[in-house]
């Protein structure tokens, strides 16, 4: 008994001496936190050079303080900013942001989208906040659903919800129109070659040319990440731009008289026609193009679930509620690269000068198809509804309305626009999945 109280209390002793031992050599890492977190105190003048060096003024001013690009990708794609980015760039954005605004509110051009983009544009050009950085408000919505195609998906989904194929169905024909209007595309596929873009490159820029946004965000994940920020850019500002870029380009190409022609009224459609039409249209991509599946597919689903008739809950989510937060959420992101060091520089400028180029030219020539038709139609075709042709649904087509009311009150265009415009969108689609098979 005596001989195991020794042994225990042997161990006792030689566990003690260890501990001393151990916590002699090193400090208890409570007393290192304590002596490296000592406060340094500092004076009056010192405190106020701190709160000067974080100031946005200062960083606008001081254009050597090694501020770092905000990159949504991580630290490793950053860079530090120039001169001309952190100051007269960022002065030269926010200036471009107030414009939009302007647009938006006084002009009611299109608010849904320049208000969350032109916002975002603003957030993205706050010196030091790193807005658009990974870990960033508007880094994190486009890391979340831009950069992985997420929400060009859902507005499909929703404006496949809003969209009514009867005007299309009832005159066929206008399909014609939707298809020409998309000369824009293969339009801007050649000038982007010609300013010295490689063959894929040039094809995600090319979208831009039909207006679509959701479609250009698509592909130029696919075959262009590196230019993503600049088309979405670019495809969504014509698209918030379409009432200042087409009424001239309509006035330009008609004449008094075309403007003035009044369509007959159309066939009423049958309901079982609008409910086949989706599923036709999906099963035609399946077997031809199934690369263009998931935005033809997102687009039919919500169709679909709209023409049904028995999901009503779910087509007035897609159509309001889903629809409304994801474009807030798209036009953040996308806003996320105006952002002086990503918007003014060659290479998006570039892209922006073959979008507006581009997307004129579709206007132009879904406008002489409609001449053309017109001339050879037994009914009577406003040339106007051929700009409706591209697919920025449904802002060209209210656009034709309004032009063709003003030039005839009471003449209401409307529903004739809509045909080639729902055309415009599958024909972007179709475009889209073309492309995407070339370079698959």
């Amino acid at each position: 008994m005596k001989i195991k109280q020794f042994l225990i209390s042997l161990l006792f002793v030689l566990f003690t001496l260890t501990s001393m031992s151990q916590a002699a050599g090193h400090p208890a890492p409570a007393e290192q936190s304590t002596e490296e977190s000592t406060y340094q105190p500092k004076s009056v003048a010192e405190l106020a050079g701190s709160f000067w060096e974080t100031t946005g003024i200062n960083a606008i001013w001081n254009t050597d303080d090694g501020e770092m690009t905000s990159e949504p990708g991580g630290a490793e794609y950053e860079r530090a900013m120039t001169a001309f980015e952190s100051s007269v760039g960022r002065i030269i954005m926010i200036i471009i942001v107030f414009v939009l605004f302007y647009l938006a509110i006084a002009k009611n051009f299109e608010p849904l989208l320049l208000i969350p983009i032109a916002f975002g544009g603003l957030l993205a050009n706050i010196p030091l906040a790193n807005m658009g950085g990974e870990h960033g408000m508007l880094g994190i919505i486009y890391n979340m659903g831009i950069a992985n195609e997420f929400f060009p998906l859902l507005i499909f989904m929703g404006v496949g919800a809003m969209t009514d194929f009867g005007p299309l169905l009832a005159n066929p024909k206008t399909a014609i129109l939707g298809g020409a209007a998309q000369f824009g595309i293969f339009g801007s596929l050649i000038g982007a070659v010609v300013l010295g873009f490689d063959l894929q490159s040039a094809s995600a820029i090319s979208i831009i040319g039909g207006a679509d946004g959701p479609t250009s965000i698509f592909i130029a994940n696919r075959l262009a990440p590196e230019l993503l920020g600049a088309i979405a850019v670019a495809a969504y500002s014509y698209m918030a731009l379409v009432p200042v870029i087409q009424p001239p380009i309509m006035r330009a190409l008609t004449t008094k008289e075309e403007r003035q022609i009044k369509m007959g009224v159309q066939r009423k459609v049958h309901r079982l026609e609008k409910l086949v039409f989706p599923v036709v249209v999906i099963v035609l991509a399946m077997l031809i193009l199934p690369e263009s599946a998931p935005l033809i597919g997102a687009f039919a689903f919500g169709n679909f679930a709209k023409e049904s008739g028995v999901v009503d809950r779910l087509s007035d989510t897609m159509q309001n509620s889903l629809i409304n937060i994801v474009t807030i959420f798209l036009g953040l992101g996308v806003g996320s690269k105006l952002a002086a060091d990503k918007f003014l520089v060659l290479e998006t400028m570039g892209i922006m000068v073959i979008g507006l180029i581009a997307f004129s030219a579709g206007t132009a020539t879904g406008v002489i198809m409609a001449k053309i038709m017109n001339k050879f139609s037994k009914e009577p075709i406003n040339p106007l509804i051929g700009a409706a042709g591209v697919s920025a649904v449904p802002m060209s087509a209210r656009v034709v309305s309004k032009v063709g009311s003003e030039e005839k009150p009471g003449n209401v265009l409307l529903m004739h626009a809509m045909g080639p415009n729902v055309a415009g969108v599958i024909g972007s689609a179709v475009a889209a999945g073309v492309l995407l098979s070339i370079f698959k």
